[in-house]
């Protein structure tokens, strides 16, 4: 008996799920996985710990951060930035959080700190036919390494790495925890903020400037890493970058932080700037039990 044309369509969808797949832009693909992001802060200098862009001072050149984080605290509004790639079978979603200081509270003569800080987190996002795909795994940025997560009912077990704990969910969202004054990144665990004190931001259409260092209800704007005139446009300017990838930072520990094309591990077997560049190979390296996985790129800005 021949099928007709609406059967051919459905066999074809069931046994390929990203040709069913509904259509989603980049920024409603990361505005459904964009965490609540709950950021420590310390209190011998809250606002060095808030959230903001990297031009929130009004300009590109980086290196004039860490002495305009102080002048107007003001202009420190919510921000956080993402990208998205895609294969045939998944999307990966990174979302970086900028800090002008990465800093102490102690006298560190410039071997602890530096100008400029941005980490994040790259959400493991399989297509499932939904508009928004199923969330499988996560890996974050915390310094000079990498650590992976899964949530409750994932698929994906270790590969390579060990899979270093649980994606706790807040509002329908993955938590993820940053650090104060180092500002390293994981998973949130589900407990306090050391010492009491933090800022809960979630995603909104515009981001909030907390009103001090306990506000449980910050936002942060979601800003694309290719925006024009944007970070990765910017990537072969040198009053914003160093080095490919690497900020110009002058203070502390000179030219120090890193863009997510700069990102490394410093003990994996991925290339530096693999989980912006190649995020499938990455995800391939750090997790088995991944099932049907693509590594063919439909859109990846970083290649």
């Amino acid at each position: 008996m021949k099928k007709t044309a609406g059967a051919i369509i459905i066999s074809l969808i069931a046994a390929f799920p990203a040709l069913g797949q509904a259509s989603a832009s980049e920024l409603d693909l990361a505005s459904k996985w964009a965490p609540v992001h709950y950021q420590d802060t310390d209190s011998t200098d809250y606002d060095a710990d808030y959230l903001t862009s990297a031009n929130y001072d009004g300009d590109w050149n980086m290196r004039n951060n860490w002495e305009n984080q102080t002048q107007d605290p003001g202009r420190l509004k919510g921000s956080a930035y993402y990208s998205v790639s895609e294969t045939e079978t998944h999307w990966f979603i990174i979302y970086s959080f900028y800090h002008p200081r990465d800093w102490t509270d102690y006298p560190d003569f410039g071997l602890d700190t530096h100008e400029n800080d941005l980490e994040g987190a790259m959400m493991i996002v399989r297509k499932n036919g939904s508009p928004s795909g199923a969330l499988e795994g996560m890996v974050t940025v915390s310094h000079n390494h990498f650590y992976s997560f899964v949530p409750a009912g994932s698929p994906l077990t270790n590969g390579e790495e060990n899979i270093d704990g649980s994606i706790r969910m807040t509002d329908g969202r993955p938590a993820t925890f940053q650090e104060s004054k180092g500002h390293g990144l994981k998973a949130w665990n589900g407990k306090e903020f050391p010492g009491g004190d933090g800022v809960i931001y979630r995603p909104a259409a515009e981001g909030t400037i907390p009103s001090g260092g306990n506000d449980r209800n910050a936002s942060y704007k979601l800003i694309s890493v290719t925006e024009p005139g944007g970070l990765w446009e910017r990537r072969s300017s040198s009053e914003t970058y160093a080095s490919f990838g690497t900020f110009a930072g002058d203070n502390g520990k000179d030219n120090a932080a890193n863009a997510p094309w700069g990102w490394d591990d410093s003990d994996d077997s991925q290339s530096r700037g693999a989980m912006a560049q190649d995020p499938a190979v990455l995800t391939d390296a750090y997790f088995d039990g991944l099932g049907s996985f693509s590594k063919n790129y439909v859109v990846n800005p970083f290649r």
